[in-house]
């Protein structure tokens, strides 16, 4: 059962860095802390510039934050809808296993709804057993089928100055 002292809100500026500290955390829970490579002052652009790219949850215990959720729109051509894409959810390991995971994807579940979304999705990696199970008890599907493909950093701009062959 979810505490009364359990607050789920959109973050703020004043998050920023609270929010940073929370991705640092998932890194390192992830083993992928060399994959920090942004910064608190990109992340604070991204989520409250006049476009922003993303949006956050701040979980909070008893005012303290205890996990997050980093969230942005995709679309899916084929439902003809927007979607909410969760990039990252995450609880802090002394916050595990008291519904706070759970409540996250019952918020954005319910924007989804709010905002006429067709699908919530994301990605979980393999290793992740607990995750998992955890996403298979709230009911989600887990796609054997579909893999994610990624181009970044060198490979982005090599892509892009590609001439194109006409046939």
């Amino acid at each position: 059962m979810i505490s009364p002292e359990l607050t789920l809100r959109p973050a703020t500026p004043d998050d920023v860095s609270v929010l940073f500290h929370l991705i640092q955390a998932l890194a390192e829970y992830e083993k992928l802390t060399h994959a920090v490579t942004g910064s608190a002052e990109a992340l604070e652009e991204h989520l409250f510039s006049a476009q922003p790219y993303v949006e956050a949850i701040i979980a909070e215990v008893q005012g303290k934050a205890a996990g997050f959720a980093l969230f942005f729109h995709n679309y899916s051509t084929f439902l003809t809808q927007p979607g909410i894409y969760l990039e990252d959810l995450f609880v802090l390991p002394e916050y595990r296993r008291k519904g706070i995971g759970k409540a996250l994807i019952k918020y954005l579940a319910q924007l989804a709804v709010e905002r006429g979304c067709g699908r919530l999705e994301w990605s979980v990696l393999d290793w992740n057993e607990p995750a998992i199970a955890f996403y298979n008890r709230m009911g989600a599907s887990i796609l054997p089928d579909w893999r994610i493909c990624r181009v970044s950093g060198d490979a982005i701009a090599s892509i892009a100055n590609t001439e194109v062959l006409e046939f």
